[in-house]
């Protein structure tokens, strides 16, 4: 066991006698440690002014720190919230817009043509009836002709419109009318071309008249035993 301590060099860390003032290796001087303990200051004292004083600067440094802490938070809460609102405001926007782009079906859809109006037929004038020729039996009737309740009470008469271009006009017809049907009747044809003329009892006479397009002729009817 050493009685003299020993001492490490603060320079070169080679130990050495504690009776030495330097180190005999570098010669660097030893400095000797203080055993004095150092003196309480006035703010560690409680009870003294300064004590007081440095409890409230503690006090304030704490409560500076908290509020600087929330605000910190607050700060970042603010951040955040911004962020996400960005967000859902730029998803949105690009909802809208692909809404905006994407065309409906009633948009691709095109417009139909206005039909134009058919063109108004320019009517065909009817031509003018010159003259309608009533045959009977193959003969011209002129101004009359006789019926017989004996040999021929039903007579069939053909009527002929002059010029022929006539009947070739749409709802061309020809009317047949009796002036007295208690004396004789008349039943045209389908074509009203012909005319079956049907006798009921004598007298008379009577008239037949035959008309197409305006013009008319009438025939004297007369009706024996």
């Amino acid at each position: 066991m050493k009685i003299i301590p020993e001492v490490k060099c603060r320079r070169c860390g080679e130990s050495f006698s504690a009776l030495r003032s330097r180190c005999p290796n570098c010669g660097t001087r030893r400095v000797s440690q203080s055993s004095r303990t150092p003196a309480p200051t006035p703010s560690t004292m409680k009870g003294t002014a300064a004590y007081e004083r440095a409890e409230t600067n503690t006090r304030w440094q704490l409560i500076f720190g908290l509020i600087l802490v929330i605000a910190v938070i607050l700060a970042v809460i603010v951040m955040v919230s911004t962020s996400l609102s960005g967000l859902d405001n730029q998803s949105g926007r690009g909802s809208k817009n692909n809404l905006t782009a994407t065309p409906t079906p009633s948009a691709i859809v095109s417009a139909a043509p206005t039909p134009e109006a058919p063109p108004t037929p320019t009517p065909t004038p009817t031509p003018t009836v010159d003259n309608i020729n009533i045959e009977c039996f193959g003969t011209v009737v002129k101004d009359e002709f006789t019926m017989s309740m004996s040999r021929d009470p039903k007579i069939t008469l053909q009527a002929t419109v002059l010029p022929m271009e006539v009947f070739t006009t749409e709802n061309t017809r020809i009317t047949w009318k009796s002036s007295d049907e208690s004396l004789f009747i008349v039943t045209p044809s389908a074509d009203t071309r012909s005319c079956v003329v049907e006798m009921l009892q004598t007298g008379g006479p009577g008239t037949l008249t035959v008309t197409c397009n305006g013009f008319s002729v009438t025939l004297t009817v007369r009706l024996v035993n």
